[in-house]
Formats: structure tokens, sequence, C-alpha cells
């Protein structure tokens, strides 16, 4: 019996060891003190000046080249078979050789750097097509300041797959899914190596992706682990194909071989008050302000409500559910959405078909590309612009207060003991994005006029002597009543409502909200959604606590008409509220 009991516990301790990354390093203990805040500036930094941001978003504009972008590509597609259970002993084929190639190129890079750009694999364990051991490639570049020790994250991942998950032999280059975002991250490790910036840029490859976010996981939890402070994660993956599938995973593209070239969505987690969502504000608030104004073809940053396509998930989910601020790049266009088990389906995406292009004309040359090198160019430039700046930035102000100042008006009042004195307030109202980000300076507080609208959700930050804001704050939710704008509880309005839904206009899903200043005592309560004639056709589960509480409604690409939702608590309809969607 206690045999048999000690081969039970062997074999549970067996599963948990082929279920669960083990054994979390960095093969750099230089990279590891970096990430930690544990370096001295003094060895990466000495004689070089903090990086001017204007020049930075300058170079990044001129340095980031369509040519080396395609170098990248080329070579990493020739591996046939980036499966994460590929072969790691061939020198020309498979995962061991791909990622042997981003180290050395990461090792090439430190040298022209002078030391300061330091390469380290990430190891780890965990039964993963039955391989047990893996390595994420990570490109680290210390900060100047460690006072706060703050990381920022610029990833992708490298591993590719074809129809079967674990198929090591199929031909799986890969090349949007996702040598595109690999070639991303590589490219900004090249161009941004020789700046020095305040917080620590992690350039990082993960692997592991296509069989459960296994890479980005063993490192968010290394993270939380370690203490490891991440101010922010920016995730690319299919980031470079411009045109649609038959198929593909909404919200996205309305018709086969539709061309957007122009357009790269924001997907994160959550609604009111999220960091995520800030993330992405900030993202496009910076590519408006220091970025756009350089191009040539201004790009469309479209903020998505959900934190990624109905369906599907990336390597910056696991750094969200630690707390982390982190989003996701990708195409406006994918070319499919995976159905590879669906019979016919004949898109790019996770098959045998998600090569680099096509030769044309049979000269041996490649010269109808699948990724568009300029379209790839751009989202980079939009990342490295995007990570400098947050490199760059102050941290936001301790507090702050909002009063109504007349209709119209709002009067916010910041609470900052480094009397900064140098502010900009966004406010936001029934979009996912700002609506005006105003700016203060000279002064703790300030009157401004704002459109007329039912509630407005307010955050600041600060900015320096250079005009880099940091992320900005948690939202403040205020409500209008009878012309005037309130603090979250005025006497006139129900404890507990519903809040204007939040829909995007490239979206297939909206956000409905309930705001409760206190929870009547409830069994169940759930939002109702329903067709304008009162015909329900959604049912979405809620749980009820203070303050703002909502779910993602997910209604479909193209969606038009009108339509209605309804607070029901204990199966009495509450309140009522109608939507229109007009994609």
């Amino acid at each position: 019996m206690q045999r048999i009991v000690t081969l039970l516990i062997l074999v549970a301790l067996m599963g948990e060891f082929l279920s669960a990354q083990i054994n979390l390093r960095l093969t750099s203990p230089e990279a590891d003190a970096a990430l930690k805040g544990l370096h001295d500036p003094a060895v990466y930094h000495n004689g070089l000046t903090k990086a001017d941001p204007q020049q930075v978003t300058a170079d990044l504009q001129t340095g980031v080249s369509e040519d080396s972008l395609r170098v990248l590509l080329e070579e990493m597609v020739a591996f046939d078979n980036r499966n994460t259970g590929a072969d790691t002993v061939s020198t020309t084929r498979g995962i061991g050789a791909a990622r042997r190639w981003v180290y050395r190129y990461f090792q090439r890079l430190g040298q022209e750097s002078g030391g300061r750009l330091i390469p380290s694999y990430f190891d780890f364990n965990r039964n993963i097509c039955g391989q047990s051991f893996h390595r994420n490639i990570m490109a680290v570049l210390p900060g100047r300041d460690t006072t706060l020790k703050q990381v920022i994250f610029i990833e992708g991942h490298i591993d590719s797959r074809c129809e079967g998950v674990c198929d090591v032999n199929c031909l799986a280059e890969g090349a949007e899914d996702n040598a595109s975002g690999t070639a991303l991250v590589m490219e900004l490790a090249r161009c941004m190596k020789d700046y020095s910036f305040d917080q620590t840029l992690v350039f990082m490859v993960t692997i592991g992706e296509e069989q459960g976010l296994f890479g980005a996981d063993a490192v968010a939890d290394y993270c939380e682990q370690e203490g490891i402070q991440v101010k922010a994660v920016l995730n690319n993956d299919v980031i470079g194909g411009i045109i649609c599938g038959e198929s593909s995973s909404p919200p996205s593209c309305p018709g086969f071989n539709l061309i957007d070239s122009t357009r790269v969505r924001l997907f994160s987690d959550g609604g009111f008050n999220s960091p995520n969502k800030q993330l992405c504000r900030y993202i496009k608030l910076q590519y408006e302000e220091m970025l756009q104004p350089l191009t040539n073809v201004p790009m469309e940053l479209a903020l998505m409500s959900a934190e990624d396509r109905t369906g599907r998930g990336g390597d910056h989910i696991p750094f969200r559910q630690r707390g982390y601020p982190a989003m996701r790049f990708t195409s406006a266009h994918e070319h499919g959405d995976a159905g590879v088990s669906r019979p016919g389906y004949a898109d790019r995406q996770h098959s045998v078909r998600d090569g680099l292009g096509v030769d044309t004309n049979s000269d041996g040359i490649l010269d109808s590309l699948f990724v568009n090198l300029n379209y790839l160019a751009r989202n980079a430039r939009i990342n490295g612009t995007a990570a400098a700046m947050l490199a760059l930035g102050p941290e936001p102000p301790v507090d702050f207060a909002v009063q109504p100042a007349g209709q119209g008006r709002i009067s916010v009042g910041i609470a900052d003991p480094d009397r900064t004195l140098r502010y900009r307030i966004a406010v936001r109202t029934d979009a996912l994005d700002w609506d005006t980000v105003f700016t203060l300076t000279g002064n703790f507080a300030g009157t401004f006029d704002v459109k007329p609208a039912a509630q407005y959700l307010i955050s600041v930050a600060r900015f320096d002597t250079t005009g880099v804001e940091s992320l900005f704050s948690e939202e403040r939710r205020f409500e209008v009543s009878t012309g005037l704008l309130r603090p979250n509880a005025p006497k006139e309005l129900p404890p507990i409502r519903l809040m204007p839904n939040r829909p995007n206009p490239f979206d297939d899903a909206t956000l409905l909200g309930v705001w409760a200043d206190k929870v009547p005592d409830h069994q169940q309560a759930w939002i109702q959604v329903a067709t304008a004639k009162g015909e329900p056709i959604a049912k979405l589960g809620l749980q009820l606590a203070p303050g703002a509480n909502e779910v993602l409604y997910t209604h479909g690409y193209g969606m038009e008409g009108i339509y209605l939702y309804s607070l029901v608590m204990d199966g009495k309809m509450v309140e009522t509220r109608k939507m229109v969607f007009a994609n």
C-alpha cells in the first residue's frame, strides 16, 4: 500500500513537472541584474547623454529599414520548421537553429554597441510537443535610472506551426505568423541599441506561443516571482500582412483579398480604468504627436474593445494576468482564422502556405511578398517610438480631483509633491479613445471646455522639459446631471445604473457596463441584449461590486442597427438603454 501511495505521489509530481514552467532563469547574470535594476548605470551609460525624444523618433523614421527586415524574414523562413518541438540539433533547420541565429544576432548588436546591449537566453522546462527544455531569447538594454527599476518589453514569438500543432516535419515557415513580429523586434534592437534611456528596454523573442503562450508565461511568472517592475509589454503578432483571407478571426477584414496597409489593431484587456487600455491610448498619442508628422503614409491605430481576436490569444495575456500593463499589435487584415481542421480551409495562417511570398516569373526570386515590408516597417516605428517614450517619460502625478465649473466645463486640480507644473489631462466620453488631451503648464489646476456628454472619464499625466509624457493615471468617472458635471454619486441618480456602451467603428464587440454606488442585495445579475423589438439575443452574467462593472458583448463584425441592453437583477429588469451600431 505504501508503495502504491509513493508511486501515486511520484506520478502527481511528474504531472506537475509536465504541466508547469520550472527552472526559470536567464543565462546571463548581467542581463538578469539589469532586469532587476541591480546594474551599475555608469557601466552602460558612461559618457552618453540621455536620448533626445525628437531625435530618437526621427532616427527611427529613417533608420528602420525594409531591406533589413527582408533579410531577417528570409533567414527565418529558411529554417523550414520553427515549431516549439522541432529539431534542436541541426544547424540549418528547426527551432534550435532558429533561436541560436537570433542569439548570435543579438550578440553582434551587443558588440557593436560596446557591450551596452546584453544578449541572453531565458531557459525554462516544460513538456511541449515532446521537448522538455526551451529557450526564449532576449537582448537587454539597461536603463540609466535604477531608482524605479522599470522594464519595458518589446516582444514577438518566433515559433511557427502548420496544420498540426506539434507537427515538427511539415514546412512551417510562419512568415506572417510570426516571423513578421520577430523581425520587428530584432530590427528595433538594431536601431535602438545606441541610445541612453532612463528605463530598461528588453527586446524579447519567445517560443511556445502556438501551443499555449508558454514562453511568455514563463517570463511573466519569473517577473512576478522576482519582483521585476514591468512598466509595459508591447506584443507583436501577425503584424506584417495586409491581405484579407477567405476567413479571418473577428474583428478583422470584411472580404477576400481586400487590402488594408494603413491600419493596425491595438488589442488589450479591460474597459473603465484599465491600465492596458491606457497603455494603448498612450501608444496612439505618441504616434500622433511624435511620429505621424514625420511620415509620408499616415497610419490609423484602431483601439479594440477585446483583449484579442474572438477565440484567439497572444503573449501579452500572461503579463496582463499578473497585473502588468500589456497589449498586442496585429495587422488590420489577417489571412485566415487558423481553422485548419475545417474542410476547405485554404488560407495561409497556421498552414504550410504561410510562406514569405511567391516567385511570379520563375527567376528564383520572391517578387510578390505576403509580408508587406513597408507596412511592417511602419509598425516597427510605431512600436519603437512608444517604447522610447515609455523609457524616457516621468511617473504620473500622485493624485488629482475634478470639480464642475459650469455647463460644459470642468476644473482639474493635481496633487503633485514634485511640483512638476507640466501636465496632460485626458478626457474620454463614449469612445475607447480620448476625446481630447489638454495641456496644463505653470499651475496645479486648470479649467477646460468639454463636449456635452452623459459622463466623463478623466486621467492625468506629467510631462518633462523635453515634452515626454508619463503613462496616464487611473481614470476617474464623473456623471452629468441637470446640465452640470457632478461627482460619482449625485443624489439625483439611482445607486445602480447602466453606463453608455463603448463601441469601436472597426470592432466586433462593445463594452456594456453597470455603475454601482452600492450593490443591493441580490442573488443573480446579468445584462440582457435584445433587438429593438425587445427580442432577447444574449445574456451576459455579472458579478456586481461597487464602482464600474463591465462585460464584453461580441456582436459580430459589420453589425448595424439599434439594439437594447438591460440590467436584470433576480429576474427583474432594472434599467434599459439603447445602443446603435453603424460599422
